[in-house]
C-alpha cells in the first residue's frame, strides 16, 4: 500500500471521529485561507462534542457527513496520481471513516464510563487533531 493510500485511509479515520479536523488540516498545512476557517470549524465542532445535548455520531446524518469528509479528504491526497489513484483514495477515506465512526463511538463510550463525558471527548479530540497533523504533514 502507498503511502498516499495509507494517508487516505487514516484521515478517513479523523472524519469517523471528527467531521471537520481531517478537512481542517488539509487545508492549514496546504496554506489555504480555508485552513483558517477550518481551525474555528474544528473548534466549534470540539466545543459542541463535549455538550450532553449533542447527538450521537451514529445517526444517519452525522454518519453521511463523515464519509463524505473521509471521501474528499481521500480522494484529495491520492488524485495527483491519477484518476484510478483519487477513486481508490476516496474509497479508502470512506472505509476509513466508517471505521472511525464505529470504532470511535465504542471506544468513546468505554471512556465515558470509565472517565466521564468531557476528558473522554477531550481526549478524543486530541488524537482527531494530533493524528491529522501528522498525515497530512507526510
Amino acid at each position: 500500500m502507498s503511502l498516499s493510500a495509507i494517508i487516505a485511509l487514516g484521515l478517513g479515520v479523523c472524519a469517523g471521529l471528527r467531521v471537520f479536523t481531517p478537512l481542517a488540516a488539509l487545508s492549514f498545512f496546504r496554506s489555504t485561507w480555508f485552513g483558517v476557517v477550518g481551525v474555528l470549524f474544528v473548534l466549534f465542532e470540539d466545543y459542541m462534542d463535549l455538550r450532553p445535548s449533542t447527538g450521537p455520531r451514529t445517526a444517519p446524518q452525522s454518519v453521511l457527513l463523515r464519509l463524505a469528509s473521509g471521501g474528499f479528504c481521500g480522494w484529495s491526497v491520492t488524485a495527483a496520481n491519477g484518476l484510478t489513484s483519487g477513486i481508490a483514495g476516496a474509497v479508502l477515506g470512506v472505509a476509513g471513516a466508517l471505521a472511525g465512526t464505529y470504532g470511535g463511538y465504542a471506544l468513546r463510550i468505554r471512556a465515558i464510563e470509565k472517565f466521564g463525558l468531557i476528558p473522554s471527548g477531550i481526549v478524543e479530540d486530541v488524537i482527531a487533531i494530533a493524528l491529522a497533523a501528522f498525515l497530512v504533514t507526510r
